[in-house]
């Protein structure tokens, strides 16, 4: 039978590492891992997170059958009972909404049928907004309103790289827009300068930078009118550091930067501010392409020893907050919700 060091039962809420350090759960685990090709190593980021967060962070390729399963195993056959202090130990953070912070608020969320845009709009809703929610696929947005009736939720199938789509977004919210979330973004595949496709590099500065200046510019035209709003972009560690992405996704998101800054300087006399929060490791986007040799051995070694990763609503609050009238003052900033990866 599995156990920890204090003899306690391994069960779904006993850390990563802890099986790990098991010879049981460890046996059991690193097996499992190898069904599908991978070691330990695909763990670091997230070992001090309890296992049963494989369910959200591998986005349905573990279920909670497979975990159950793990536990019993690791117990003998026998699904042990949870002891009270692995209960208060350790437990991950949860989300605690502000009621009525964006009542009668207006506020546009691109990327909204998953990941962080997904959870950036239900938080808005549940906090009292009207959400604009844009998405390129109809099903992943049908899911997200169905999962909140009773809020004030608008779905409209948009690329933000056309223009034409980009148009009907802005006339969906109408003429008073109060909050932008400029979440719809792509990865690339971990190419270096020589290696970028052309399709790759377009692809990736459509989505990641010329939807982003569209869908803004439109926007900032109604916030200066009403000499007020709100606009966060969404960056990221690569738009920190060149070790974080490959050339194409690292170039979009210093590009990324340079609106918010250029921008936040322009109207900060306007009544609007611009903002950006770069993400760290996230759960929607816990693997990465590597098309590249190179990139692989430049970046990949780095990657495994990034900070843990976080859920999407944690990217929500820190992207809510700068939404929102708290965060009075603040413009032009890059906020790193990264768990500390730009202090590395």
């Amino acid at each position: 039978m599995g156990m920890t060091e204090q003899n306690t039962p391994l069960t779904g809420k006993s850390s990563i590492e802890t099986w790990l350090n098991d010879p049981v759960g460890g046996q059991l685990l690193r097996g499992f891992l190898a069904q599908g090709g991978q070691d330990d190593s695909s763990l670091a980021p997230i070992k001090t997170f309890p296992l049963q967060q494989l369910v959200a962070l591998s986005q349905g390729q573990v279920s909670q059958a497979v975990i159950d399963e793990l536990v019993k195993q690791a117990n003998g056959g026998v699904m042990p009972e949870v002891p009270e202090e692995e209960n208060e130990a350790g437990a991950p953070w949860v989300e605690q909404i502000t009621p009525g912070r964006f009542s009668g608020k207006t506020v546009i969320v691109t990327g909204a049928g998953s990941g962080i845009g997904k959870a950036t709009a239900s938080r808005v809703a549940r906090e009292g907004g009207r959400v604009i929610a844009a998405d390129i696929s109809a099903e992943r947005l049908a899911d997200f309103r169905a999962s909140l009736p009773d809020a004030q939720i608008e779905t409209i199938v948009a690329d933000v790289a056309k223009p034409e789509d980009v148009d009907a977004v802005v006339a969906l919210a109408g003429d008073t827009i109060h909050g932008l979330a400029n979440v719809a973004g792509i990865m690339d595949n971990m190419t270096p300068l020589h290696e970028v496709s052309d399709a790759v590099w377009e692809r990736v500065m459509a989505v990641n930078v010329t939807g982003l200046f569209l869908l803004s510019r439109a926007v900032l035209a109604k916030m200066y009118e009403a000499k007020a709003g709100s606009i966060v972009n969404i960056s990221s560690e690569a738009g920190l550091r060149g070790s974080a992405a490959g050339l194409a996704y690292t170039t979009s998101k210093h590009a990324v930067n340079g609106i918010t800054k250029s921008a936040a300087f322009t109207y900060a006399t306007s009544g609007i501010r611009v903002n950006a929060v770069a993400p760290g490791p996230v759960a929607t986007n816990i693997q990465a392409s590597f098309d590249s040799e190179l990139g692989q051995e430049r970046i990949g070694t780095l990657l495994a020893n990034i900070p843990q990763v976080a859920m999407p609503d944690q990217l929500a609050a820190s992207i809510c907050f700068l939404l929102s009238d708290d965060a009075t003052n603040l413009t032009g900033v890059i906020l790193p919700s990264d768990g500390g990866w730009s202090v590395q």
